[in-house]
């Protein structure tokens, strides 16, 4: 946790002992009466706190200054056949981290039903990982999280800024070219990239994207892990966009 975030009601009260923003602060930083630790506002701004007091109880009294807008999330939007959902939870903090704006969790032809019907999105674990992930990261801005049934559902339903964007799906067996190559000749200010669920893509969906203008790219001869897909394909795409260097 490389910054303390609230929720914008949250900012004026104190933190109570058993807190783990709390006891982050207090068994991990250190800090003292007096002392400053990162804070920020979940999706606002981003600064310094100031500990006014800690009462015997363990409760922390602080001040919050803002310095800056927060770091501001990158036009890639990630469409995942929904993993296992201890995968899944290592994904979403980890491409919270890296800063991508969107991510779309949606069912595929080969997807495992039971993953589906987990609660990982419903009680709060999808959110708390997403959250986990911008604090790593020392950002305040979360994000977005979505579920679909299906891809086609996913397609049916796309935005209008998708049609300036750059569309890439991974795959290793029918790819036209590598996601190297790929973005080498793109000059994308906006990307959306499908990464298919354990057992990939079926031909079915390959067709339904490529009918849906997306490229389908590799990533060499091995089959990764989707957690490990996501999140070297989003680091290799950032990083040709110019946001890594």
């Amino acid at each position: 946790m490389n910054i303390c975030l609230f929720k914008s009601e949250e900012i004026k009260n104190s933190l109570k002992k058993n807190d783990e923003r709390a006891k982050h602060i207090i068994k991990v930083l250190h800090k003292k009466e007096g002392d400053t630790f990162d804070a920020g506002i979940i999706g606002g701004a981003a600064g310094i706190a100031t500990i006014t007091s800690i009462s015997e109880d363990g409760e922390i009294s602080f001040s919050f200054e803002p310095k800056t807008a927060g770091k501001k999330l990158y036009p890639l939007t990630l469409i995942i056949g929904f993993p296992r959902p201890i995968q899944l939870r290592r994904l979403l903090r980890d491409v919270a981290g890296l800063g991508v704006q969107k991510v779309i969790l949606c069912g595929t032809d080969l997807t495992e039903k039971s993953y589906l019907e987990s609660n990982v999105v419903s009680d709060g674990s999808a959110y708390q990982m997403l959250l986990d992930g911008t604090a790593q990261a020392a950002s305040t801005h979360v994000p977005l999280l979505e579920v679909a049934k299906s891809l086609d559902q996913v397609l049916k339903t796309s935005s209008p800024e998708w049609e300036m964007a750059s569309k890439i799906a991974l795959d290793n067996r029918r790819a036209s070219s590598s996601l190297h190559d790929f973005l080498a000749h793109e000059s994308a200010h906006s990307v959306i990239a499908a990464i298919g669920s354990e057992r990939g893509w079926t031909e079915r969906e390959r067709d339904l994207l490529e009918s849906a203008d997306f490229s389908l790219c590799s990533m060499g001869s091995r089959i990764l892990r989707t957690e490990t897909a996501a999140t070297v394909a989003s680091s290799i795409i950032l990083d040709a966009m110019g946001f890594l260097q």
